[in-house]
């Protein structure tokens, strides 16, 4: 075990922190004098995000991951940690080439499992297993040896078994001994199922996810579920008799997302028992409350608004009856973990509110949400310590995300894995509002260069965020802050069909794509160029994935823009069906294109009113990305190069619709620059 401890920041650094976090001044992590930089590529590569909180039984330890980018193995890595409560150290726990996740306390806190793929070059290509480290000290030892690794693992309350969520193997990971003789290529992909692909999992068999029972003295494991449907998130009951977990059990599982709780008795060869179900997902990880009376859980809606789902908190007796929604009213969507008092009076959770997530409170017997946290930041994580204090992790638009302790509603700083960012000189990231040509108010960002002079005018970008069920908010965008210290003015909108202003505003562009969130954006540049920040003779707008392919919609209708870029983005979505993931969604949402050929052609209007295009355009994707193909972007570009109109088309090898490399990654940014630098600057 490598317990390489990092120093804390200078005691100046920690007592204007502390201050700034006590004072409520909404920033969470600041340096104590003025930086001398901007935020360059470089700074890339530095970054660190923790995630995947767990205190430890006794409340003096947090353990955590840290993900960050490698330049060594042009890569990400992640890597285990620990901080005090007191905030008095941080350790970190493994090193080496090898992602280390899912750190999980043994209930006497002596010991840390977790999933990691090591050893030999075979040993890693049966998958993570999960390895055990002794807090007393030495090296990690490998647990489980399970043909297509592990996905997940949770102790039982007496620490003598894991419940642990397992692939099944595939029988083509060997194509010679499949084949029985020296074969040199794969073998063929045969495909019977309706839904057949999903991004960076590519093609899929028959394989279903299951759940294995461990012995953690001997590391033997045996089936829990076996079959043709998939179980995930199992949980166990605090008297250690049941698991629940999350499955859909409906006829044809590809054609719906009606995932529902179910709970087993904790022997194989048991049957499980349907808990909650309702023509919808039920889902985050089940929680059961400390008396085990409860099933906590996360109702979605009906399946036919999948893209547009709004989760909220739910319970369920463990013994069965009816489900109540304990969030019904908040018109908010909730996030997991689910998180019990001590008591089992009240549940705690987060949720995405315009532009923040907060850290959220209800009681069992119903009532309002109390808000324990509160502020222009973002609360991504939440860990229970016992006593009414939680772990967090917390970040602003201008502070990475770092590890924090919630205590009486105030924040303390537990990590500073980001501390560099002291020596980074950054402009701001405000609140902005404007009003749409039908009269919606619509809410964004609005980030400003670090030498911001009011009163001149700046080239600005408008910056679109994917999903489209996702929101622009106060946490650390990279690119935003990249864009800003190259100069530029960037917007960041919250059109209708994204997250946190309810469910009427996140369904209002069912099966009609490329409208509303046109008239948002549009409606937004005119508001910052009626403020006098934008300068509209230099204005630029670009997005990644459904970012990308509201850039072609607004291109194609508008032409203020001088330049635009279009990552993972399409403009014929006609021609997406069947070759992304989201044929259920267009059945669902749009019909299928046979039965529903008007619509179809509507929604594709960038394709094919290209000739309306005049905004040079780089379009940029991935060979592998099963999410937005990259024939999205190849048409796009073929039309624009047929019109005459300027162009690019980037292609990244071997790339998911995230790209991974460090390298890539660089590459990305540093095209969007020199991009927009070469249409709005000269």
């Amino acid at each position: 075990m490598d317990l390489q401890a990092t120093g804390r920041p200078l005691g100046r650094f920690r007592a204007s922190l502390l201050g700034c976090l006590l004072a409520g001044c909404g920033c969470l992590f600041q340096a104590s004098a003025a930086a001398p930089r901007r935020l360059d590529l470089d700074d890339l590569a530095r970054l660190r995000t923790p995630a995947d909180l767990q205190v430890s039984p006794d409340g003096a330890w947090v353990a955590y991951t840290v993900s960050g980018l490698d330049p060594v193995q042009d890569g990400t890595r992640k890597d285990l940690w620990m901080a005090r409560w007191d905030g008095t150290r941080q350790v970190r726990l493994t090193v080496g080439p090898d992602h280390a996740g899912t750190p999980r306390w043994s209930p006497d806190g002596r010991h840390l499992a977790f999933l990691a793929a090591r050893g030999s070059e075979a040993e890693r290509k049966d998958g993570a297993q999960v390895w055990l480290l002794d807090l007393a000290g030495g090296e990690a030892r490998k647990l489980s040896s399970i043909p297509g690794g592990v996905t997940d693992l949770a102790w039982s309350p007496d620490g003598t078994r894991m419940v642990l969520e397992a692939p099944d193997p595939d029988p083509d990971a060997e194509p010679e001994r499949k084949a029985g003789w020296m074969r040199r290529t794969p073998p063929p992909i045969v495909v019977d199922r309706y839904r057949f692909k999903t991004d960076g999992d590519g093609y899929l068999g028959a394989l279903r996810t299951h759940l294995r029972l461990l012995d953690t003295a001997t590391g033997r494991s045996e089936p829990l579920t076996s079959g043709a449907f998939s179980e995930e998130a199992p949980a166990w009951s605090p008297d250690g008799a049941s698991i629940a977990f999350v499955s859909n059990r409906t006829t044809d599982p590809d054609r719906n997302d009606e995932t529902s709780i179910q709970v087993i008795a904790a022997r194989p060869g048991a049957e499980p028992r349907r808990l909650a179900a309702h023509g919808g997902p039920d889902g985050g990880r089940p929680s059961w409350s400390p008396d085990g009376k409860w099933l906590a859980f996360l109702r979605g809606d009906e399946s036919r608004w999948t893209a547009y789902n709004l989760n909220r908190a739910a319970v369920v007796p463990a013994a069965g009856g009816p489900v109540r929604v304990l969030t019904g009213a908040l018109d908010r969507r909730v996030y997991g973990p689910l998180v019990w008092s001590r008591d089992g009076a009240r549940l705690a959770f987060l949720v995405q509110d315009d532009r923040t997530k907060y850290v959220g409170r209800v009681a069992l017997a119903g009532g309002p949400v109390e808000r324990l946290t509160r502020g222009h930041r973002v609360v991504d994580d939440l860990a229970p310590r016992g006593d009414g204090a939680f772990a967090v992790v917390a970040g602003t638009a201008t502070e990475p995300r770092e590890v924090a302790a919630l205590e009486g509603g105030a924040l303390r700083p537990l990590s500073a894995h980001n501390a560099w960012l002291g020596e980074v000189g950054l402009g701001t990231v405000e609140d902005f509002s404007s009003r749409s040509a039908d009269g919606t108010e619509v809410h964004g960002l609005l980030a400003k260069p670090p030498d911001y002079v009011p009163g001149r005018r700046y080239p600005t970008v408008l910056y679109v965020h994917g999903g489209p069920n996702l929101q622009d908010e106060h946490s650390f965008r990279f690119e935003r802050h990249f864009l800003a210290a190259r100069g530029y003015v960037v917007l960041a909108v919250n059109y209708r069909g994204g997250a946190g202003r309810g469910s009427a505003y996140q369904k209002a562009i069912f099966a009609n794509w490329g409208d509303l969130e046109v008239q948002d954006l549009l409606g937004a540049v005119d508001r910052a160029v009626a403020m006098g920040v934008a300068d509209p003779a230099r204005l630029g707008l670009g997005g990644w994935s459904y970012g990308g392919i509201l850039t072609n919609c607004v291109i194609a209708r508008d032409h203020r823009f001088k330049a635009a870029i279009s990552g993972a983005g399409s403009g014929l979505q006609l021609a997406m069906y069947g070759t992304d993931e989201y044929t259920m969604q267009y059945e669902l949402e749009l019909g299928a294109p046979w039965k529903n050929r008007d619509l179809w052609l509507k929604l594709s209007y960038p394709f094919f009113e290209a000739d309306h295009i005049t905004t040079p355009t780089l379009f940029l994707g991935g060979t592998r990305d099963f999410n937005v193909p990259l024939a999205g972007a190849e048409q796009m570009y073929q039309a624009l190069r047929s019109l005459g109109v300027e162009t690019r088309l980037v292609i990244y090898p071997n790339q998911h619709h995230e790209l991974g490399p460090l390298s890539y990654q660089r590459d990305r940014y540093e095209r969007y620059a020199d991009w927009f630098d070469r249409h709005l600057k000269n």
